[in-house]
């Protein structure tokens, strides 16, 4: 009996043990979450770099050091070309919503609502007056816009920090190839290192076609925006377009806010216009063209994306991006999918007598 109450005591141990310790790990990782959204990015910029690293060394005959340094002065060179060509069209844009006038839409709408309710003969409506019921607009503190503004210049210094951290990671991380995988293998026992560079070789395939697909599916996109904002006769409309194809790889938060912008963007470039003759057609059109491209993109694009390359269930997808945008808000969703195949990989190699491990992983 004392033998049995011995080993029940300890089993009930070692299990409140493992609990402890599994939430300190979750709390440690919370705690440097920040750290580790650097190292995710640094590892996204070294993962894209390295064709370019590997071409300075072999064609041009460059020392690491030196392609490193050449790979991250391009990349900072693109995001500043970038940010000099978008930049000045999103002030510009953003101009153009100011000068929209919210009143005459709202007496547009209202009128609009007045005939299609006695068309239909049903009750009125009155659009305004129920947004202004709804709970978000009744518990709106106007005091949110100065405190948004003191967190957001308060956080420029820690801005600084993390871009400099991304980038001091990224330099070693292109600079020395097998610095990964040095860091993987020092957790090997000896004579089982091969086994780890496996894994490795996986995640860097499955990533790497991951990101490509990434890269094809706002190339797609892009064309369908462009060719709707081109027959809607918008202005940069091909900026624009790439602008909300870019908004897209933000998983599902990403394409509302891409529609919401190209219909703002439709009203400022046709201020004046009426509303229900001359507007209203083009917001339809404009909506039934980018739910058109949505389409194309959940059903073909992302299916390929998300199938020949993590190989993971949309369920699983939906709820490991949620996870992501609750630890490490919009940036998490974004590294959300990369990190869980490299999880998957990791632990189909050396978790696979788990049933829940087999069930994840039997496509990979």
């Amino acid at each position: 009996m004392k033998a049995g109450a011995k080993a029940i005591t300890i089993g009930i141990l070692k299990s409140l043990a493992v609990i402890v310790g599994i939430f300190l790990l979750f709390w440690f990782v919370f705690k440097i979450k920040a750290l580790i959204l650097y190292i995710g990015i640094a590892a996204v910029i070294s993962l894209l770099g390295r064709p370019v690293v590997i071409f300075l060394k072999r064609r041009l005959k460059f020392r690491n050091t030196l392609a490193a340094i050449t790979t991250l002065l391009l990349v900072i060179a693109t995001v500043s070309l970038l940010i000099r060509i978008f930049v000045p069209i999103i002030i510009e844009q953003s101009k153009n919503i100011q000068d929209i006038d919210f009143d005459m839409v709202k007496r547009d709408l209202n009128e609009l609502n007045i005939q299609a309710s006695e068309y239909l003969g049903v009750e009125q409506i009155n659009i305004v007056e129920a947004i202004k019921r709804t709970e978000y607009v009744q518990n709106f503190n106007l005091e949110i816009i100065p405190s948004f503004i003191d967190i957001f210049f308060g956080n420029i210094g820690g801005f600084v920090v993390g871009l400099f951290s991304v980038l001091f990671i990224s330099f070693f991380l292109l600079k020395d190839e097998m610095l990964i995988a040095h860091t993987v293998t020092a957790f090997a026992n000896p004579g089982r290192e091969q086994r780890f560079l496996s894994v490795l070789n996986k995640v860097k395939e499955l990533l790497s076609r991951y990101f490509l697909g990434l890269l094809l599916q706002i190339m797609i996109l892009t064309l369908f925006y462009s060719v709707l904002l081109l027959y809607l006769d918008i202005n940069n409309a091909i900026a624009i377009a790439l602008i909300c194809a870019f908004l897209n790889i933000v998983p599902y938060l990403g394409p509302l806010i891409g529609s919401v912008v190209m219909m703002l963007v439709v009203v400022s470039n046709n201020l004046g216009a009426d509303f229900s003759s001359e507007l209203l057609p083009l917001l339809i059109i404009t909506l039934s063209g980018y739910t058109i491209a949505q389409i194309f993109d959940n059903l073909i694009t992302q299916p390929v994306i998300f199938g020949k390359s993590v190989r993971s269930h949309p369920l699983e997808i939906f709820i490991v991006i949620l996870i992501g945008g609750y630890l490490f808000s919009v940036a998490g969703m974004i590294l959300a999918v990369p990190t869980y195949t490299t999880l998957k990989v990791i632990s189909k190699e050396f978790l696979s007598e788990y049933k829940i491990v087999k069930r994840l992983t039997k496509n990979m």
